[in-house]
């Protein structure tokens, strides 16, 4: 009895009324992080796009429009550009790290992608700070109204970004990724592979032209 038991199989032996019933899953085809961080940054993507579109109408609208290069400092933003996207590059390795298994150059290169955001957001503040000593504030034209809604959004989500790849330092450091268990260092790598491109077309759009 046991071994007829055994042996029967519900997807073959079961009656041709009968449907076998599989334990299939019914979530994504994707790990849910990587479609959770996906959905949020096509939000992001939404959020970014009506904001530059605004943008370009209110430059398109306006008679006259101040020249960038004569009232920011595009030297040192460009600098600050090459920072972010250098910042990107040592994300990847990080991610490679994770993946590889590798906790030492995980949190050395964590630690690098950490320390050039919050470089690149000091840079800003204190572009920021001289611009305000200026008398370079929102409410005296549509330029600097437009400038700081744009880059100030941008800054608060590099400071997120810093503070998220902090906290996963901390989890390397804690051995909470392994060779199996990385996606966590990848979401963050996504993030911040975004506010790095989002930041490309900023500085394009808003310091060269």
């Amino acid at each position: 009895m046991s071994e007829a038991l055994a042996a029967y199989d519900p997807a073959v032996d079961a009656p041709a009324h009968h449907h076998p019933v599989y334990d299939y899953d019914s979530g994504p085809p994707v790990e849910r992080g990587k479609f959770a961080i996906w959905l949020f940054l096509a939000t992001e993507i939404m959020f970014f796009s009506g904001l530059i579109g605004a943008y370009i109408v209110l430059r398109s609208a306006a008679k006259s429009w101040p020249d960038p290069q004569e009232r920011l400092a595009v030297d040192i933003t460009a600098f600050n550009t090459f920072l972010l996207i250098t910042s990107s590059w040592t994300m990847v390795k990080a991610v490679f790290a994770a993946k590889a298994g590798e906790r030492g150059k995980l949190l050395a290169w964590l630690a690098a992608t950490i320390a050039i955001g919050a470089s690149f957001v000091s840079i800003q503040v204190y572009e920021y700070i001289q611009l305000i000593h200026e008398g370079a504030i929102p409410k005296i034209d549509i330029f600097w109204s437009t400038f700081y809604a744009m880059t100030g959004f941008h800054g608060t989500h590099v400071v997120v970004g810093v503070i998220w790849l902090s906290c996963v330092w901390f989890k390397a450091l804690g051995g909470g990724y392994t060779v199996r268990n990385n996606l966590g260092v990848e979401l963050a790598g996504l993030y911040w592979h975004f506010v790095d491109l989002v930041w490309v077309l900023l500085f394009t759009i808003v310091y060269l032209f």
